[in-house]
């Protein structure tokens, strides 16, 4: 529901910007956490999401307004597990809810792009390929996270409450993993241990210093 969040193709920054994405379970937040500590500066879209459906959160009234007061929980957040089962069994009302959070979650990564201190910026949009031709502006490089599905649907599986026909339906509504590697011009394997994992996003992460230091 956070991917196709660049709602201009203008840069979001002068610096050297990734675009990071991945399917469900691939592991971007792994590789975002390892960038993050090695000095880059990384905005991710769904934090920025969570933090507007939260309790105060800007979207929280025109959600209200939108979809009525039984998707907003007793303490004032979205109610997460019935918006998704709305969201997925009607596609018009998921096109409601983007429409209502990708503008906001949009400004604030302009707001944030604009005081990134890093080495360069990463910008973490989990259906970034779903919106090819809009991130392909803002981004210099897309870096993709690539397991095989039924790894994905594994480790799902284990950190949530969910069972594998669940995630099955998730990844029905993210892009192929064939066109994410298609997309991608970086590609990190994720597909073994976390050493493997951290050795990948190193080289790329020298790389991406390399670069950064041109622009």
């Amino acid at each position: 529901m956070t991917g196709n969040t660049a709602t201009t193709t203008r840069r979001l920054a002068a610096k050297l910007t990734i675009g990071l994405t991945g399917g469900i379970g691939s592991g971007k937040s792994a590789v975002a956490h390892l960038l993050a500590a090695w000095g880059a500066s990384v905005l991710d879209a769904d934090v920025i999401a969570h933090e507007l459906t939260a309790p105060g959160g800007a979207a929280i009234a025109p959600i209200g307004e939108a979809f009525g007061a039984a998707m907003i929980t007793a303490d004032g957040g979205l109610d997460r597990a019935r918006m998704r089962a709305a969201v997925f069994a009607d596609p018009g009302r998921r096109h409601q809810l983007e429409a209502i959070l990708h503008p906001r979650i949009g400004r604030v990564l302009r707001e944030r792009a604009a005081l990134a201190q890093g080495a360069y910026l990463v910008l973490v949009v989990p259906l970034l390929v779903e919106g090819l031709e809009r991130w392909r502006g803002v981004v210099d490089r897309i870096a993709v996270v690539d397991c095989a599905e039924d790894l994905q649907i594994e480790r799902v599986m284990r950190r949530s409450n969910l069972d594998a026909s669940q995630v099955r339906a998730i990844m029905a509504t993210q892009a192929t993993r064939e066109a994410r590697r298609a997309a991608a011009d970086d590609l990190i394997d994720n597909s073994t241990d976390l050493a493997a994992l951290q050795a990948r996003t190193r080289d790329l992460h020298g790389q991406y210093l390399q670069i950064a230091r041109r622009i």
